[in-house]
């Protein structure tokens, strides 16, 4: 094995073992739910809503991981350890000045979310029973998503893996005692609720240990940074460095990338909050179901992201040429292997997700859609961490707001020209729908991506 390609594993497989563990939690979250009582379909949809109502808030300040990632790597590959501290200091600033202003709007939040998500009465008493918790640890979800970020731009896939370990680890094993109790002890659980409160414990827990992998391994860089003068300058000048005018246009441009990608998956759930709880739960398994080979793929696609922006730091155009090509062969590696995996598994991994049968049963008419996901998504996620980490942002943000107009446009067309199209009909329709998104993404950024990266080095 080459040394490039040794390289891309070594960043890459702390991602993946990191995030199989994000699914996992996912998954716990809504068995749990799903098995609590008979009601198993609206307390999934509880859950569904409620995430959806974080995914909304969090994924739209995602350029805190993205941005400080990219920025960090060009940092390291030109050896500036001050800005590498300084993307830490900027990052996390960023993050706890967000969450005070997340905190403060959380209820006029929830009823415009309510306003696009039309479900039952009580699924959206327990989205936000779920909400309420959660919402306090924003400071430690928001702070965690510039530190993880952060390690992989100092090619630190390790400490980030550990990192999701210690925070997806308990938060299944908090949500499990706190939600159903413990088999030995006179503790029974208090029920729906311990789900929310496990991930508010396990977002803090995370938080904790990051910061002393911070403290211990890189002290110098961060007490160095900390102490010059010029990290002042950079964070409060009138005329802002370049650096610092880099750091909020990317992290803009990603923003407004967030903004898009959220507008689909809110767009894609309240859809299918409209067809009932039976198939809200349905698609909400299935959503979670599309998205465990993302798992794997974001690993090369992590690898990707430091490496081409190690490299574009360093000028290096035949470096970040090969970075691109062998990131895209072991991803796509993955993309076809978990065709394979759905191919054969789709529905017994349906019944791991909820005994109720009315949910499974709906659900066997769409798994072809489950099977065919990694062929398209492959490429958009994996281009993601290759303009990251060349702050192509620009680029990623034009993809984007094209993905969403190519959504909308399948769905309103599949609509205006079916008119009295039946309940399938719909729910095929929607995924064709999230399927476009995926293919205008893969598209745009493949025919981009000389002018958008190798023409600048």
């Amino acid at each position: 094995m080459s040394p490039l390609n040794k390289e891309i594993f070594r960043l890459a497989l702390p991602s993946i073992l990191a995030n199989l563990t994000i699914p996992l939690v996912g998954m716990v979250d809504m068995a749990i739910a799903g098995h609590l009582d008979t009601s198993a379909a609206a307390l999934i949809g509880g859950i569904s809503v409620g995430s959806l109502m974080f995914d909304m808030m969090y994924w739209n300040f995602g350029f805190l991981r993205a941005g400080t990632g990219g920025l960090t790597a060009q940092a390291f590959g030109r050896e500036d350890w001050h800005e590498c501290g300084a993307n830490l200091f900027r990052g996390i600033g960023a993050a706890l000045i967000i969450s005070v202003f997340l905190i403060l709007i959380q209820w006029p939040f929830q009823k415009f979310i309510f306003l696009f998500v039309d479900c039952s009465d009580e699924v959206r008493s327990l989205a936000l029973k779920y909400f309420y918790i959660r919402i306090w640890a924003a400071p430690a979800t928001l702070s965690l998503m510039t530190l993880r970020g952060w390690f992989i731009g100092m090619q630190d896939a390790f400490s980030s893996m550990l990192t999701d370990v210690v925070v997806n680890g308990v938060n299944i094993l908090a949500s499990i005692i706190l939600a159903v109790g413990l088999p030995w002890s006179t503790f029974d659980g208090i029920g729906f609720t311990g789900i929310a409160w496990g991930t508010f414990i396990a977002q803090y827990s995370g938080l904790l240990f990051a910061t002393a992998i911070i403290l211990i391994r890189y002290s110098k860089i961060v007490i160095s940074t900390f102490r010059q003068s010029r990290q002042a300058k950079a964070v409060s000048d009138s005329e802002p460095s370049t650096y610092v005018k880099q750091f909020f246009t990317v992290n803009g441009d990603l923003f407004i990338r967030s903004l898009c990608l959220m507008t689909v998956y809110l767009a894609f759930t309240s859809i299918s909050a409209r067809f009932g709880d039976t198939y809200l739960a349905m698609c909400s398994i299935m959503m979670k179901l599309m998205l465990i080979f993302s798992y794997f793929t974001d690993g090369f696609a992590f690898a990707g992201e430091a490496l081409v922006g190690r490299f574009f730091g360093r000028k290096d155009r035949f470096a970040v040429s090969q970075s691109i090509k062998w990131t895209f062969i072991w991803s796509m590696g993955i993309g076809l292997f978990f065709i394979g995996i759905y191919s054969i598994a789709g529905v017994p991994m349906f019944r791991m997700m909820t005994s109720d049968n009315s949910v499974v049963d709906a659900a066997r008419a769409f798994i072809p859609w489950l099977v065919v996901i990694p062929l398209l998504g492959c490429p958009a996620f994996t281009w993601d961490g290759i303009y990251t980490g060349a702050t192509a942002t620009k680029e990623m943000r034009d993809a984007n707001i094209g993905c969403v107009i190519a959504f909308f446009i399948v769905w309103f067309c599949g609509i205006l020209l079916v008119r009295d199209s039946s309940l399938s009909f719909r729910v095929h329709l929607l995924f064709a729908a999230y399927y476009a998104h995926l293919i205008f993404r893969s598209l745009y950024q493949t025919v981009k991506y000389k002018g958008a990266i190798l023409n600048r080095i």
